[in-house]
């Protein structure tokens, strides 16, 4: 273990850039944004974000910005419970398995028009429609009809029970005027994105920054800050390097830079916990896997999780065994794949591997090893990537990583992944486990896992749902889609004027989920 560690500490110095030192946070940049958040009412608040080159959260389903300019029919609260959106109630006819929702009256989108029945209507359609590729489909498909009743009253009729569907019906909500006839991929209104959110879109400087303007005409409480700006930070060093100079407000940093800002005057550090795990995602559809599926029991022995953590999240997380550590539903007494490399050794050697004369185990005439595709500017990931190599390698797994400028899910051996969702557990598990689903990008595919994943999809009775996922979490530790690594806390930080922030709601896939009372949040002047 302590081999392992100072191996880890040592290669990220060497991996991680070091961000310019300060004794506390300026109190004012120098910049033009500087008087903008003087003038602007309510403030303006930089968030270093990722890039996006599209706002479409019909058809991805990640976007930290998504809950700030579209609204769903439900909406999730502090806790992550199911509360009223653009749907003020519903009801459930069980005989008829009928979800119908009463919609909120004269809510208007950004550009005056009116919100009806039939953008929801429109909106689910067009996410169900096999031909848009969304990866939001499964958590539909058991939809069989959809009725406008009038104006503000929507029919959800579902073949079969869907548990997660109050969930799902978070989904943001598109203007049918706006989208009627146009490519749900392509469209150009994807970078000119209209909503009923409690923010609107006012300018989109690509690649630099997206700026938002409060919605004075929103439906529910108006937010208090003025404007927020989305600059495009997609380098995690340099987000602190931002954060530090004063030119960001608000940020999620890696646990190394996050740490740097706990005692730093001017700022405050908030540690959530998440749903969101990492783990090596392996490419059934690679002939590698075809032949060596066998040994990826033998990947997960080799993996010193407790290291990875304490190393390259400084504890601010914990070692993953499965999909849902942090769901009610979660299964404690499937195999764990605990650190073992003499374990990992005996699997190889079993499946007939020999020990070659360059250190690595050999079968077949070919050296046992794969690639690990990393996503660029995820210091984290990348971070973690090299430390399984390492490991990996001391088995005599012959593993090396790779930083391609764009992911090739077909070509790829292998993917250091992130999925993981606070809410109801069929979520990031039916449509990311399931044979041939939206978000299976691993081509996994596995009978008992796709039965146990419906059972526990189709039952409201929480005995019944428990025991089906039970059974897909052993089934999914005895034929690994994924070697788990680990849980991930979320490291916001924060000019300390904004106040309303959160601290306990537990966060989602990439630390989403900040921003769910942001109409709460003032900035102290």
């Amino acid at each position: 273990m302590k081999r392992s560690m100072l191996w880890i500490q040592s290669m990220i110095m060497v991996f991680t850039l070091t961000a310019c030192s300060a004794a506390s946070r300026p109190q004012e940049s120098p910049s033009d944004l500087a008087a903008e958040r003087k003038a602007d009412d309510g403030g303006t608040l930089i968030y270093g974000s990722g890039d996006y080159t599209r706002i479409n959260p019909a058809m991805d389903e990640h976007g930290e910005i998504n809950i700030l300019i579209f609204n769903g029919l439900t909406a999730h609260n502090g806790k992550n419970e199911v509360v009223p959106g653009l749907a003020k109630s519903w009801d459930f006819d069980e005989g008829t398995c009928t979800y119908t929702f009463c919609l909120e009256e004269g809510v208007k989108w950004h550009d005056g028009e009116e919100f009806t029945a039939e953008d929801v209507k429109f909106t689910i359609e067009a996410i169900m429609a096999p031909e848009n590729g969304s990866e939001n489909a499964p958590n539909y498909e058991d939809v069989e009809e959809i009725t406008v009743k009038d104006d503000y009253t929507i029919a959800f009729r579902l073949a079969a029970p869907n548990a997660a569907f109050l969930d799902y019906m978070t989904m943001a909500v598109l203007p049918e005027h706006l989208l009627r006839g146009e490519d749900m991929q392509e469209s150009d209104f994807f970078r000119h994105p209209v909503g009923t959110g409690p923010y609107r879109l006012e300018n989109w400087d690509a690649g630099q920054a997206i700026t938002l303007v409060k919605n004075e005409e929103y439906f529910k409480d108006k937010p208090e800050i003025g404007r927020i700006v989305f600059k495009i930070v997609p380098d995690d060093n340099v987000k602190a390097m931002q954060m530090e100079s004063g030119e960001l407000d608000l940020a999620l940093l890696t646990p190394k830079d996050a740490e740097s800002f706990a005692e730093r005057e001017g700022y405050r550090r908030y540690d959530m916990k998440t749903s969101d795990y990492r783990g090596i995602l392996f490419n059934f559809r690679n002939k590698y896997w075809k032949k060596n599926r066998d040994i990826i029991p033998a990947v997960c022995y080799a993996i010193d999780r407790q290291a990875i953590v304490d190393a390259v999240l400084l504890g601010q997380g914990a070692a993953a065994y499965g999909p849902l550590q942090r769901n009610i539903y979660n299964n404690e007494d499937v195999e764990h794949y605990d650190y073992d490399p003499g374990k990992a050794r005996q699997i190889l050697e079993d499946a007939g591997c020999k020990m070659g004369s360059g250190g690595f185990y050999e079968r077949d005439g070919e050296t046992v090893g794969f690639v690990i595709s990393v996503g660029a500017g995820d210091q984290v990931r990348i971070d973690m990537a090299q430390a399984v190599i390492q490991q990996l390698r001391e088995v005599g797994i012959k593993c090396t990583a790779d930083i391609p400028a764009q992911v090739d899910w077909d070509g790829q051996m292998a993917y250091l992944i992130g999925w993981g969702s606070p809410f109801d557990a069929d979520d990031h598990t039916y449509k990311v486990f399931g044979t041939d689903k939206g978000a299976n990008y691993s081509g996994y595919s596995n009978e008992l896992v796709d039965r146990y994943l419906t059972e526990a999809r189709q039952s409201d009775d929480p005995a019944v749902r428990a025991e089906a996922y039970d059974k897909f979490q052993a089934e999914l530790a005895k034929d690994p889609a994924y070697a788990f690594i680990c849980y991930i806390d979320a490291d916001y930080v924060a000019d300390s004027r904004i106040q309303g922030i959160a601290p306990d709601t537990v966060m989602g896939h990439h630390g989403v989920g900040i921003f769910w009372n942001i109409t709460e949040w003032t900035i102290v002047k």
